[in-house]
């Protein structure tokens, strides 16, 4: 499960790529079949609210309506943010991969809520997602610290 954990973590690395200035990307893959149903990439400059997880539900619905979503997986460059969780809990995501955690963002000096996705989770009065942190943490950790250091000059 893990090589498939980084597989899935390198694609939402290469998505995040795509915006240097706020590298947040997302995959969403079925869990049993592997197969990519939506990605998503922070445009928050065009909407504040469009982070790579919003981004990617908001395509998985669109292309893919009627998916089973209790097979599905979340994988995120970073651990998301409340609005976010709220949109995967709302999404009924069941699990979220991250690399980079809040704490780690936040050390970076970079905007984040000090708020984890799994307390955000938890407080759900409807089933919550499990959550698996610090996949591939490392490559994930460099988006966010080459970020931080771009926001500094």
């Amino acid at each position: 499960m893990i090589m498939a954990y980084e597989e899935h973590m390198r694609r939402a690395i290469e998505v995040a790529r795509g915006n240097p200035e706020a590298p947040f990307g997302c995959v969403i893959a079925d869990r049993e079949t592997g197969e990519i149903f939506a990605e998503g990439l922070n445009d928050a400059e065009k909407n504040p609210v469009l982070h790579g997880e919003t981004d990617a539900v908001m395509r998985l619905f669109e292309s893919s309506p009627d998916v089973d979503v209790s097979r599905l997986v979340l994988y995120t460059t970073a651990e998301p943010c409340p609005m976010c969780s709220g949109a995967i809990l709302w999404a009924g995501i069941p699990h979220v991969v991250y690399g980079t955690s809040v704490q780690t963002i936040k050390e970076l000096g970079l905007p984040q809520i000090d708020l984890s996705c799994g307390e955000v989770s938890s407080r759900a009065s409807f089933e919550g997602f499990s959550v698996t942190g610090g996949v591939l943490e490392d490559e994930c950790d460099d988006l966010y610290t080459e970020m931080a250091r771009r926001a500094a000059k």
